[in-house]
């Protein structure tokens, strides 16, 4: 096992890596930048080490600064939570040139995840469903629109390196493909260095249904269950829970098997997620392969009742994955509580939180870094906490979370609980009627 742990990232993910470490015995580096001098992720590590100015560039995602953060604390393994160089190959590779284990996929796992179009040959090849779409990257327009007739109106244009809703165009006819191909290509050509696109057709009114899956160094993998994260805006998730109001024990069994042969397919390592769009028919079709921790690993574990942090840092050690296939006998709902304003559209509201009040009692949990007197700064992803319920029944872990919203004061600044208060009272959700679309119509 591992003596020592750098975590290389911020807020309530960096603090939940530290609870973990510390029951397991294993020191912990915090690192920060300026911004983060005040962060209870600095406090609460047995050590803290600057890496630079706010900016996100020049600190969380310097990779000579995280290295040598890890060489001067002697650290012997780098956890990178989520986000930031979580699914960076270059981070993983430069910790394996420098002697330092990385908590997370190796470089090869990243790259062919990374790469959407390669990635859903790979799936294909192993026999996991893939949405219809071109054969490989769109050489030219040309291509493009051939491509859109031969899948069928409507198509999504994607951006092969594409990721938080980047890159991304619906086309119903072949004149809004020559829109798309050139503003497409352009913006993810600006934001990720990469303007190659690919097609697929467009399913209409789908649910987000990711399976969490666990795989250890001889390439043995297990599934542990869906988690239904359709409750999104502009493809950012609002609200996640499990198991999915829409699934049913058949589906369950075969996604789950899906997921499996997806993690075998590319030797998988660690903690990981395979999410899949499902249509109205239940017809599932993989959508991508998140080689890290994910921001709703909380529920999951709620049910199944183990620490996922844990196991990826038991499996990064050589350790064979600990469970079984599990199938959910309890719901647990996380909302995600965010400093932004729901009725001006969700613009961040960053500064001073003046009062602070976690909920709590049974079946609540929350997970959060900020406190009264804390400063939520502007450089980073404006998400301040996760509150998560446990129950029974679907009906009661949405009960306990209308009382634990009640419950919570975050004062200073604005947040998305009034957004998560009326969202549980709305009787579609409440029925489990939803779709990715679902926001599009919900009024704040």
């Amino acid at each position: 096992m591992f003596n020592k742990i750098l975590i290389a990232n911020r807020g309530e993910i960096a603090l939940r890596v530290i609870r973990t470490c510390k029951e397991m015995g294993i020191k912990t580096v915090a690192v920060y930048s300026t911004a983060d001098a005040d962060s209870l992720h600095v406090r609460f590590a047995d050590e803290a080490v600057c890496i630079g100015p706010a900016p996100s560039v020049d600190s969380y995602l310097k990779i000579p600064n995280i290295i040598a953060a890890a060489e001067i604390t002697n650290s012997d393994a780098i956890h990178p939570g989520y986000g930031f160089l979580s699914e960076n190959a270059t981070f993983s590779r430069a910790c394996q040139e420098n002697g330092i284990k990385f908590i997370g996929a190796s470089p090869e796992n990243i790259d062919s995840m990374g790469d959407k179009a390669s990635a859903k040959q790979t799936m294909k090849d192993a026999g996991v469903p893939t949405i219809p779409g071109s054969e490989g990257l769109l050489a030219d327009l040309e291509q493009a629109i051939k491509n859109g007739n031969e899948i069928g109106y409507p198509v999504i244009m994607k951006a092969t390196a594409g990721g938080g809703g980047k890159g991304m165009r619906i086309c119903r006819d072949d004149d809004e493909v020559k829109e798309a191909w050139e503003t497409t290509r352009r913006e993810a050509g600006a934001a990720f260095g990469n303007d190659g696109m690919y097609m697929e057709k467009f399913i209409e009114e789908p649910r987000h249904i990711e399976i969490q899956i666990a795989s250890d160094q001889t390439g043995k993998a297990c599934h542990l269950s869906e988690r239904d994260c359709s409750i999104q805006r502009r493809h950012q998730k609002l609200v996640e829970e499990t198991p999915s109001p829409f699934m049913t024990d058949e589906l369950r069994e075969q996604m789950g098997q899906a997921a499996i042969r997806a993690a075998e397919a590319v030797k998988y390592e660690g903690v990981g997620t395979v999410e899949f769009l499902v249509d109205k028919n239940r017809n599932f079709y993989f959508m991508e392969m998140n080689t890290r921790i994910q921001v709703e690993h909380t529920i999951t574990e709620e049910v199944v009742n183990y620490d996922l942090i844990k196991e990826q840092i038991k499996l990064a050690a050589g350790h064979p994955i600990s469970g079984r296939n599990y199938y959910p006998k309890m719901h647990s709902i996380q909302c995600r509580i965010n400093a932004e304003d729901p009725t001006k559209g969700f613009i961040p509201s960053p500064g001073g939180i003046t009062d602070y009040h976690a909920p709590s009692g049974h079946g609540v949990r929350v997970d959060s870094h900020a406190y009264a007197g804390y400063r939520v700064p502007p450089f980073y992803d404006s998400m301040i906490s996760k509150l998560i319920t446990v129950a029974q029944t679907r009906e009661e872990a949405i009960k306990k979370m209308q009382r634990a919203l009640d419950e919570y004061i975050i004062e200073g600044i604005k947040t998305t609980i009034p957004f998560h208060q009326k969202l549980m009272k709305d009787e579609q959700f409440r029925a489990g009627n939803f779709t990715t679309k679902f926001m599009d119509d919900f009024e704040i």
